[in-house]
């Protein structure tokens, strides 16, 4: 047997063993951050451009060989990690189809997953180093929050040589500085430069160099200036040029992807015999600065959109959808780019595009998918004019559905208005600014009547994407020093893109509860539910029922069936009930949650279960031109998820007074045999009609799009039997196609037979 030595095990011989190392001068641990054992032998760097020195296109060195990560699958929690990596804190965001550019040389990463704990990268899972199916065309980037590690060092992180670049433009009125409405459509372009803004020359300045430039701030296209006007006023004027050359193709994103060249700090003649460039952008509908260009814009003839953004918080946001055959569908993100994004900003009237989204970053469509595989150069004029693949439901699914982020005009609103006493910048009390130049207070807005439509406004204005809640109280927030109500009677429809377009009471001021206590807040969110009617299996499931009165008193106490109910011979005679199957999905980006906590749901007991909504589900009746003959509604008294996708875990289940709600990518299913899963047509005269349901009706839970929440139906009942059809949901078909619905053949016959 192999003897041990004391200095192995024994207690003793390690102590002394550590006293001698330090004896000996052993050298002491570093102050400086440990190396991360992972990323030994890798170097990180931010590469690509237009980019600012925290975000681009994220490249590593392995074996002394730069490459490029791929986009499958990559995440916020992977680019966490990178950024960390990279020295920063934590990451913002991230990019996808090589939005800084396509890298070269090898792709060392695919199907990259982390978690966002990681240490390192080479602790997350993927495909191997160097194993890839991808192109460049498809390099990830991250966009990283601009705060360094403390004490991190950038020895494994080397930056790309340094070099000008072109990050941010703008248009600088020549005359009226201060009396041009904003947004500025006409002026000098200057560029920023590490020297400060500085104006372009104007030689070989050309249309395509316009349209480039208007498209990143925020306008569809550009229009003739009168340049002798300008260059006369710029022999008046001290200019500072830093750009000149510039030749742009037209289907640029952004103005450093054309050909441009920088001034040498030694250049001490520059622009001879040019002057400024000078740009006139046409804005789009939602931007019109005057009532001259809002009234062009409206003589034009225009016909009804084929595209549409749906499920943004901004405007010039949202998952793409498409008009086909009259009916709405979305597109695949398959090959999805920056030129197919920008054509599809263009022709909504707003500038090129900043991101091209895909795997349903906007949230999921429902029914068809239109498009896949769009390759457009960026100069059609539709999103149809570019080639692309008609596809079967097969090819692509939902989760794939692309999306666009769109450059928009500055307009200042944010400044307008502010929240103050929360918790955090997305929460608090709603402050307005109001008066003249010279004499500008800020005030509170009254609480009477304030919900989620205003706050839905008040979040899109700020920037702070959707909301949560609209508050009436909020004695719970410090109101500081602004304690007078300036505004009150606020009406939105929620569309608005601020909130002094929304009705409301003008200077006369009326609250019915005073103080401060009472004046409105809202809770924003980054994300939001979204709710849908499952509109096939209400057609597919819809009948007639004759139900005994003595098997109605729990469905009377909750008022479920018609006022007449209460005159009749209880408990003989019957009650004529519509019954029909719902199946509400959330196809949202957050799960819906009742408004309500635990603690105020309302015990029913005939039923014996709790009611966390008062009203989830409106039921109606209509005749073809609106009247209201019968209607019904539907309690929240379990909103849990009944099933879901096969990559979705339930949360929600009502059993044992569980947490109520709809995870994102479930649904909740009310079946036909249930109480008050009805609507009492007892006294409703054979005819043709038209079957709504409205979920959500009151707008009591905040979700990205209400515009979807109404289904419709035709309807023909001929006193004994029903039929239901062309169930769809409201915004599904086009503009004439529910015309047509609303005036089908025989639809204005509602008479006794």
């Amino acid at each position: 047997m192999r003897p041990v030595s004391i200095w192995q095990w024994s207690p003793w011989g390690l102590l002394l063993c550590l006293l001698c190392c330090s004896c000996l001068g052993a050298p002491s641990p570093s102050t400086a951050p440990e190396k991360r054992p992972g990323s030994q032998g890798l170097r990180f760097r931010l590469a690509g451009f237009p980019r600012k020195p925290f975000e681009g296109r994220v490249e590593i060195q392995r074996s002394g060989e730069w490459g490029t990560i791929c986009d499958d699958d990559f995440t916020l929690q992977a680019a966490h990690v990178l950024c960390r990596e990279l020295g920063f804190t934590e990451a913002t965001g991230w990019t996808h189809s090589a939005k800084y550019g396509p890298g070269t040389g090898r792709i060392w990463l695919d199907n990259l997953s982390c978690s966002g704990t990681e240490q390192s990268v080479t602790e997350c899972a993927s495909r191997g180093w160097g194993n890839s199916d991808c192109t460049h065309d498809e390099d990830a980037g991250v966009i990283c929050k601009d705060q360094r590690l403390p004490g991190f060092s950038d020895s494994n992180v080397i930056e790309v040589e340094q070099h000008l670049q072109v990050e941010e433009v703008r248009l600088r009125p020549a005359v009226g500085r201060g009396r041009r409405p904003l947004p500025v459509t006409e002026g000098l372009v200057e560029v920023r430069l590490p020297d400060g803004w500085l104006q372009v020359c104007d030689k070989g300045w050309s249309a395509h160099n316009s349209h480039v430039v208007c498209g990143m701030l925020g306008f569809p296209s550009e229009k003739r200036v009168n340049t002798a006007f300008y260059r006369l006023l710029a022999q008046r004027q001290q200019h500072s040029f830093g750009l000149h050359g510039v030749a742009c193709v037209g289907t640029e994103a952004h103005l450093s992807l054309c050909s441009l060249e920088f001034y040498r700090a030694n250049d001490t003649t520059r622009c001879p015999g040019g002057a400024p460039a000078v740009v006139s952008c046409v804005p789009g509908p939602l931007y019109a600065a005057s009532s001259g260009q809002k009234k062009q814009q409206q003589s034009k003839p225009q016909g009804e959109t084929r595209v549409r953004l749906k499920g943004g918080a901004h405007p010039g946001e949202g998952r793409v959808e498409v008009l086909k055959a009259s009916t709405w569908g979305t597109v695949c993100d398959r090959k999805w780019d920056l030129q197919a994004a920008s054509v599809v900003c263009r022709e909504l009237g707003f500038g090129s595009a900043r991101e091209a989204l895909s795997g349903a970053r906007m949230g999921q469509g429902m029914g068809a998918i239109h498009l896949s595989e769009v390759r457009c150069s960026g100069q059609e004029p539709s999103l149809w004019k570019c080639p692309h693949k008609n596809i079967t439901a097969e090819d692509c699914s939902h989760s794939r559905d692309a999306g666009v982020r769109c450059n928009l005009p500055y307009t200042g609103v944010e400044t307008k208005i502010r929240l103050s006493g929360g918790r955090s910048r997305h929460e608090g009390r709603v402050e307005v600014q109001i008066g003249e130049a010279g004499s500008l207070r800020w005030g509170l807005i009254c609480g009477d009547d304030w919900g989620t439509l205003e706050a839905m406004v008040v979040c899109r204005q700020l920037g702070l994407g959707y909301a949560n809640h609209g508050l009436q109280e909020t004695w719970y927030w410090d109101s500081g020093n602004t304690t007078e109500v300036v505004m009150s009677g606020v009406r939105c429809t929620g569309s608005e893109l601020s909130l002094d377009q929304c009705a409301h009471h003008g200077a006369h001021i009326a609250c019915k509860r005073t103080g401060t206590r009472f004046t409105a807040g809202v809770i924003c969110s980054e994300t939001a539910s979204d709710l849908l009617l499952h509109s096939a299996l209400v057609q597919e499931t819809a009948y007639i029922e004759d139900r005994p009165l003595h098997m109605l008193y729990c469905a009377a106490e909750e008022n479920c069936l018609a006022r007449s109910a209460r005159s009749a011979p209880w408990p003989y005679g019957h009650r004529r009930l519509l019954r029909f199957s719902s199946q509400i999905h959330n196809l949202g980006r957050a799960d819906f949650r009742p408004k309500a906590g635990r603690h105020s749901w309302v015990w029913h007991e005939c039923h014996g279960h709790y009611h966390s909504m008062d009203i989830f589900t409106h039921y109606d009746i209509l005749t073809p031109n609106g009247t209201k003959v019968a209607e019904g509604h539907k309690a929240s008294f379990c909103l849990e998820d009944t099933e879901c996708q096969e990559d979705v875990a339930k949360r929600y289940e009502c059993a044992n007074f569980g947490e109520q709600g709809i995870t994102v990518g479930c649904w909740d299913l009310y079946r036909h045999d249930i109480d008050c899963q009805w609507i009492d047509i007892t006294d409703v005269r054979p005819g043709n009609y038209i079957l709504q349901v409205v979920i959500n009706p009151n707008f009591e839970v905040a979700e990205s799009d209400f515009t979807n929440n109404a289904m419709k139906c035709n309807c023909k009942y001929d006193g004994h039997r029903i039929w239901v059809h062309n169930c769809h949901i409201g915004d599904a078909f086009s503009e004439e196609a529910n015309r047509r619905f609303e005036r089908y053949p025989g639809q204005t016959s509602n008479q006794i037979v």
